[in-house]
């Protein structure tokens, strides 16, 4: 009779204890958002017309620090991977952009380890397998088109399935999500169009690392210089840095990804061009004084474009976040005017904060709103020194993730 009434007792006795030490009784499995450019995109071109001078057909991979080009140059990817965008206002924003005739776009190796094979991650996925997780069954990677924001190329249906399908095969273990650099910002977008009874059910946690909230003054001067993403430089030739200032352009990302002037007002200064200055409070006349109708049309939609400061856009996740602080940060730059297609020098004037080498303070400091989050856990990390790369594999970083994946989520009733 007594062995009876224990067996019966053990299973509260165990939820107990672990309710009581704050350690999970089951290892969640995790799922990595990773940084801007950082997921593999395989760009296939089949006959394509739009740049004569490159080739007609073929494949390349498009990723920071990709050696794939398979004889395509940077203009003529560039060119392939700019977006065809249709000024029809009967159509809804995500639905108005394309890719160039006879070009597709998709994710290589999607939701494995190789869809993202960026050296500055292999660190964070060692010291996991170090502590009993094995790749692809309880590491695994949301890939997404750094070119679109989240509300589109499916990114939110692809997500929740990947999610689903690792819960799954761990065992109906709910998954920790870890996101880096401009990956938060598609997590964030999940969490927040997503039930709460879904979360509830799959998700442990979010640790975002130097989560680019409300972007960051660099990504505007993209959209004069242009960026090698291939070899992570700036372009060699006036020809190239306009072509891929206007492939930038044309990107949602790249306004989602620029400073918010909600939070940023004029705290920076993005573009100086001459004797005029300009800062993310006047992005709208940025583009104005520029010409640059596309990026007066996309600016305004996309830039703030995932909210995340007030409660109803709060993730109602337990949140584990992580940012770096006190290096020299590149916010903006001094132009001789706002031509397309300018080439950095010597002579060029560079404009800094302190932050985290990538994002200034004012982005990292920004996710300071979560602690107003009722009942789900927040903290916010600060990793004095670290850069903005070196923070996804930092020994600090990750070891307190090693530690809140033992952790046991918060039960929050009245979400």
């Amino acid at each position: 009779m007594r062995k009876s009434f224990l067996c019966t007792l053990m299973p509260f006795l165990a939820v107990s204890v672990l309710l009581t030490t704050g350690i999970a009784q089951t290892r969640p499995p995790v799922v990595l958002f990773p940084g801007y450019i950082s997921t593999k995109l395989l760009v296939t071109v089949e006959n394509q017309t739009v740049a004569p001078d490159c080739p007609a057909s073929g494949t390349f991979e498009a990723w920071v620090l990709s050696d794939q080009s398979n004889g395509f140059s940077p203009a003529c990817r560039d060119q392939l991977m700019t977006l065809v965008y249709n000024r029809q206002p009967f159509l809804p924003m995500a639905q108005r952009f394309s890719e160039q005739p006879g070009v597709a776009v998709t994710i290589k190796d999607y939701g494995k380890i190789e869809s993202c094979p960026c050296p500055f991650y292999e660190d964070l996925y060692a010291s996991l397998e170090a502590n009993g997780y094995t790749r692809n069954l309880n590491i695994r990677v949301a890939g997404y088109d750094w070119r679109l924001a989240p509300d589109m190329g499916g990114f939110l249906q692809r997500t929740i399935g990947l999610i689903e399908q690792t819960y799954a095969d761990n065992g109906n273990t709910p998954v920790h999500l870890v996101a880096h650099s401009n990956g938060p910002l598609y997590t964030q977008y999940l969490l927040t169009h997503t039930s709460q009874a879904w979360k509830d059910k799959f998700i442990h946690g979010f640790t975002p690392i130097a989560g680019n909230w409300p972007g960051q003054g660099l990504l505007y001067s993209f959209l004069f210089t242009g960026f090698n993403i291939n070899d992570a430089s700036y372009p060699a030739d006036t020809e190239s840095a306009k072509i891929s200032a206007l492939m930038f352009q044309s990107h949602p990302a790249t306004y989602m990804s620029a400073s918010d002037p909600t939070v940023f007002k004029d705290q920076e200064v993005v573009i100086q061009a001459g004797s005029a200055i300009y800062t993310p409070q006047h992005y709208r006349k940025l583009f104005r004084d520029a010409g640059m109708g596309l990026a007066q049309e996309l600016g305004p939609y996309y830039i703030g474009f995932v909210r995340f400061r007030r409660p109803p856009f709060f993730p109602n996740v337990d949140v584990y976040a992580e940012k770096g602080s006190g290096l020299d940060t590149l916010v903006g730059i001094g132009l001789p005017d706002l031509t397309v297609g300018q080439l950095l020098d010597d002579s060029t004037k560079f404009f800094f904060l302190p932050g985290d080498g990538s994002e200034e303070y004012i982005t990292n400091d920004s996710v300071m709103a979560w602690k107003k989050m009722d009942c789900f856990h927040f903290e916010l990390n600060d990793n004095p020194g670290v850069d903005h790369v070196g923070l996804a594999t930092n020994p600090g970083v990750v070891g307190r993730l090693l530690t809140n994946l033992q952790r046991v989520s918060s039960v929050c009733p009245d979400h």
